[in-house]
């Protein structure tokens, strides 16, 4: 039993502007894909697969250069139709059933998520004993994101989302980052339970986390560090922000 990544990289980007994978648009020169690949590494996970979808190839080709670079094998799984982040993890239950223990589910196009938030997420997932744990972060504005209840006890109690927030839950700033760490036993009990009956016709990971809460397990959240864990890119402008802000981080370590 150990530690495996999923990383979520299928989305197309079509407000990027490029026949490319949206996990491939660059910030400082390289591949958002490749930041999260680099994190993961860096926290100690070797066991990794990324779900690929609109022009796989560009993905596939990249990796297969990440491997002779860093001698890293990387598994892909294809996800054929967009359906949700939910669909996209079941299109990984082989990897899931050969690599028990943990496994944390990152987003491809999300470059500020560092080692050091994947490792102590992953100890407090397991100090807690929980069945997931979600990455949050605290910003200024949390308009659009989904805001973390937590009970009494500092669990999780539920993720809702901004449309369906109340006046009361919308003044919440901690927000999710869309990455989970999970006990992979916990996750394939559930993965089959996830239904599509929404507005979108989607399967959502998020919804994972009731099913686990009801089937006995607590379910925690990390807090990052940083408020840009969960910064992530889909249009050109907020691209530049992503790489305004990466070359402000390597500033401020330069002059350290």
């Amino acid at each position: 039993m150990g530690k495996s990544a999923i990383i979520l990289a299928g989305g197309e980007g079509k407000r990027m502007k490029s026949e490319k994978p949206k996990a491939l648009s660059l910030v400082l020169g390289k591949p958002m894909l490749r930041w999260v690949l680099d994190s993961v590494s860096a926290a100690g996970i070797d066991n990794v697969c990324v779900v690929t979808g609109f022009a796989k190839e560009y993905i596939e080709d990249y990796l297969k250069e990440y491997t002779k670079e860093t001698n890293n094998l990387v598994e892909t799984a294809y996800q054929a139709e967009r359906r949700g982040t939910g669909h996209a993890v079941m299109m990984c239950r082989d990897f899931l059933c050969r690599n028990t223990g943990d496994v944390v589910v990152l987003n491809g196009d999300a470059p500020f998520l560092d080692p050091e938030t994947i490792a102590q997420a992953y100890e407090l997932h397991k100090l807690k004993n929980s069945g997931a744990l979600v990455i949050s972060a605290k910003v200024d504005d949390p308009f659009g994101y989904g805001r973390i209840v937590r009970n009494d006890s500092g669990d999780v109690a539920m993720i809702v989302e901004q449309k369906d927030a109340t006046q009361e839950q919308r003044l919440i700033n901690e927000v999710n980052s869309g990455c989970y760490w999970f006990d992979t036993a916990a996750l394939l009990n559930v993965l089959d339970m996830l239904t599509n009956t929404n507005a979108s016709g989607e399967y959502y990971l998020t919804d994972t986390l009731e099913l686990i809460m009801k089937s006995g397990r607590n379910v925690q959240a990390y807090t990052a560090k940083s408020s840009d864990t969960v910064l992530g890119a889909n249009d050109p402008e907020q691209l530049k922000e992503l790489n305004r802000i990466a070359a402000k981080r390597i500033e401020s370590i330069n002059k350290i």
